[in-house]
Order: structure tokens, then C-alpha cells, then sequence
């Protein structure tokens, strides 16, 4: 396995990750069981739905000693790499906050409905961050589409009010949503990686440095930096950017082991993963587990998670070479944006027209409304294999 090669457990993992992120995004009802869902805030645990996103995170950071090796390799320098990093971090940071403001939409100030305004966002955002076909003189084409696509959202975004008092009743940023959230974890990460490359002890301290600052920040430790926090707030608790990196010292260690001592580094992957875990329990004793609050014991026990999940599907899928039963999960791994936004689409279409496809969620009974939510799940994977298919594919 050549060191930039793609490993096909990366892609397989990251669609796993993202068929569980739309079951359980789409999964609320009272009577299921908890221990699918998200907890409460101040509760002390967590559910399948409070690893989901951490585990995203962690797959975002895996792919990025791979992604940026293949661009040095191919002779891209230090600022054309820098300039991908930031605008791919830039473009999650904005559709991340234009979805998070969807829900604040006033129809009677705005104009128009929540669910046409949020419709027409995302429509925008396919025209411009879809990745085109590459024809010859197809340029004016696919300029025009992508000027459209930035019109559009400026009158959508000047056009927005919320009828609240935050802002003055436009955007906010707020938390910044999963896709902004992603955002901030990328732009910290790659630029780490761009800075250290393969180095795993000087990766490793860069890591032990926001989980410091997530500890830090949770212990209130860190009140001087609260002017910085509306603006770099994710950077500051040290939360995300320490889950990515978890991501990218995975990948490193695969990596320097490579063909020859596959057995090392499943042993050390384990191992490492095993002692997150039990760090996660030790930090229990002063934070609570708690994907909400962003604990560092949550975080911590995310990891161990992600990597225990990830060396297995690295045995079976790159070691072993089964691969043929995650073949339909292959197309949302490697359209994990697409994947993400579909399912929206679809949700404010039916909302908007009334026509009653959801109708497992209005059963009284558990199993029905899980198993609804299995099939959405499943149906959305098969709905970016068409769209793939049909060009249609978003790229940062």
C-alpha cells in the first residue's frame, strides 16, 4: 500500500457514519429508545446519535494526510494547498450557517415561506459548489450556473428576517451548525498537517494541546478568551479540532506501518483506541459525558470508538478485502456533502407540499418509526447514487 494510496475503510467508514447520521437525524419519537437518540444536555452519557457526528469528525481528519499528500504529490505548493484549505472551510462555514438558519425564517417579514426560502438556499448551493462535468468550452456554462447560484443567495441572504432581536433579524451564527462546525475542524487540521506532515509525536502534542484547551475551557479557566469566542469559539474550547487530529494520528500510524507490519498497527490503533476510552471514563470524575456541552470526557470516549470501528473495518475491507457488502455504502462515503444536504431537500419538499410520505412517523409503535427511519436512511444512499450519476455531486 503506497503511502498516498486512498484506503477503501476510510470511504466504507465515512458512509457508515453518514447512513447513521440521516437514521438518526430522522429518527424522533417518544417511545424509541433512548440509547438511539441524542441526551439531554446535563445528562451524564450518551447515545448511538451523540457519536455520530465525532465519528464524522474523526473520518474528516483521516482523509486529510491522504488528500493533502496526493496534492504535494502532484506539485501543488504551499499556498495553492493553503488556498483549498481555507476556501474549502470557508464554503462549510457558510452553507453550515445558512442551514442553521432555515428554522428562523419569518415568512410575513421575509416574504416568503421557511420552506421555499430554505428550497431555494439549497438550490443555490448546488449551483455553486457542484462539480461539473469537464467538457471543452463548457466555461461560460458553468460560470453562469455558479454566478446564478451566488446571486441567489444574496438576495435570499438580504432578503432573510427572523423577527428576533439577535442580529437585528438576520443571519447569526450561532453554533455555527455540523457543516460549520466541520469547518472550523478542517481549516485547524489541514493547516496542522500542512505544517508537520507525517510527523506522529509532534501530531500527537498538537492534539494534547486542544484537549488541554477543551479541559481548560470546561473547567472556566479560559474567561479571558470570551471576546475571541463568538468568532473562533470552536478553536478556543479545543473540542472539534482534537477529535479531527485524533482522525489524522489514525491515518498517520497507518501510514508509516504500511504492508509489512499491518498486525503493528492494528495493535497500536487498539490499543491507543482502547486508552481513549478509559481516559474518557477517568475524565468522568469532573465532566460529565456530554455531546452538547462538548466534554473532553465525551470526546475522548468518541475516539477510542471511532478507532476501535475503524481498525475493524480496515481488516475487513483493506486487509482481507471484503469489500463487496459496503459497496452501496461507497457512493455516500465519497459524496459525503451530497449525501448530507439530499435529505433536506426532500424533507422541506414534502413539508412544503403536504404530500404524506413520512407516514412511519406517525405511528404509536417504536419498531415502525425505526424501521421508517432505516429505509429514509437507506433510500437517501440510493438517492446520491442517482444524483452522482446524473452529475449532480458537490465538491469543496
Amino acid at each position: 500500500m503506497a503511502g498516498n494510496n486512498r484506503l477503501s475503510s476510510i470511504d466504507i467508514m465515512r458512509g457508515l457514519t453518514l447512513v447513521l447520521m440521516l437514521f438518526v437525524n430522522d429518527l424522533y419519537m417518544p417511545g424509541v429508545p433512548s440509547w438511539l437518540g441524542h441526551m439531554a444536555a446535563n445528562f451524564d452519557g450518551m447515545g448511538l446519535a451523540d457519536w455520530v457526528f465525532p465519528g464524522f469528525l474523526f473520518m474528516v481528519g483521516m482523509a486529510v494526510p491522504f488528500s493533502i499528500s496526493k496534492r504535494i504529490a502532484n506539485g501543488d505548493d504551499t499556498r495553492s494547498i493553503s488556498k483549498h484549505i481555507i476556501t474549502r472551510s470557508v464554503s462549510l462555514v457558510i452553507i453550515g450557517v445558512l442551514m442553521l438558519n432555515t428554522g428562523r425564517v419569518d415568512p410575513e417579514l421575509t416574504g416568503i415561506s421557511k420552506n421555499l426560502w430554505s428550497l431555494l438556499m439549497y438550490a443555490a448551493v448546488f449551483l455553486v459548489w457542484n462539480r461539473y462535468p469537464e467538457k471543452e468550452n463548457n466555461y461560460y456554462t458553468i460560470t453562469g450556473l455558479k454566478l446564478l447560484g451566488i446571486a441567489l443567495l444574496a438576495g435570499l441572504v438580504l432578503k432573510f428576517r427572523s423577527g428576533e432581536a439577535a442580529n437585528g433579524g438576520s443571519l447569526i451564527t450561532s453554533w455555527w451548525g455540523i457543516l460549520g462546525l466541520i469547518g472550523w475542524g478542517y481549516l485547524v487540521s489541514a493547516f496542522i498537517y500542512l505544517a508537520i506532515k507525517d510527523k506522529i509525536l509532534n501530531t500527537s502534542i498538537a492534539f494534547l494541546f486542544f484537549l488541554a484547551l477543551n479541559i481548560f475551557s470546561k473547567l472556566n479557566l479560559l474567561t479571558s478568551l470570551n471576546p475571541a469566542k463568538p468568532f473562533i469559539g470552536v478553536i478556543l474550547e479545543g473540542n472539534v479540532p482534537m477529535i479531527v487530529i485524533a482522525g489524522i494520528i489514525t491515518s498517520l500510524i497507518i501510514r508509516k506501518y504500511q504492508a509489512e507490519k499491518l498486525r503493528t498497527s492494528i495493535i497500536v490503533i487498539s490499543s491507543i483506541g482502547i486508552l481513549s476510552i478509559l481516559s474518557g471514563f477517568l475524565l468522568r470524575h469532573w465532566f460529565i459525558i456530554s455531546k452538547i456541552q462538548a466534554t473532553p470526557s465525551w470526546g475522548m470516549i468518541c475516539n477510542g470508538i471511532s478507532m476501535l470501528l475503524f481498525v475493524f473495518l480496515y481488516w475487513l475491507t483493506d486487509i482481507q478485502k471484503l469489500v463487496k457488502w459496503a459497496t452501496f455504502f461507497r457512493p455516500a462515503g465519497e459524496n459525503s456533502l451530497t449525501t448530507y444536504l439530499a435529505p433536506d431537500i426532500l424533507y422541506h419538499l414534502i413539508w412544503m407540499t403536504g404530500v404524506p410520505i413520512l407516514i412511519y412517523k406517525n405511528s404509536g409503535m417504536p419498531i415502525i418509526v425505526i424501521a421508517g427511519s432505516i429505509v429514509w436512511a437507506l433510500l437517501m444512499v440510493g438517492l446520491t447514487a442517482l444524483l452522482v450519476r446524473l452529475n449532480i455531486k458537490l465538491r469543496l
